[in-house]
């Protein structure tokens, strides 16, 4: 079996979410996010990394992600806590749902 096949028997993770920045932090934010989003893409199981302004709610980012799988999912947590993207976005309200589909 290949290693494609078995990874979409695990199922592919899903983000959706949003982060709620803080007025006194929004520039340093939206500077430090376009890094993030950069080395999130280039991350192996990286199939959708999206972080764009709401345009309905101010200071709010939208979220959205897909992994190929757990692991992948599970690697882009790990490399994002040990990350300046952590550090920067420490205390900022979020609010994620992660599901996984075959």
């Amino acid at each position: 079996m290949s290693e494609h096949t078995e990874t979409a028997q695990e199922g592919r993770v899903y983000l959706d979410g949003y982060l709620d920045v803080p007025a006194e932090r929004w520039a340093v934010v939206r500077e430090a996010v376009n890094e993030h989003i950069a080395l999130t893409r280039k991350e192996p199981g990286c199939i959708k990394f999206e972080v764009v302004p709401c345009p309905d709610i101010e200071r709010r980012l939208l979220v959205s992600e897909i992994f190929v799988d757990q692991q992948a999912f599970d690697a882009h947590q790990a490399r994002t806590q040990a990350s300046p993207w952590a550090e920067i976005s420490a205390g900022i309200a979020r609010e994620y749902s992660v599901r996984t589909e075959p």
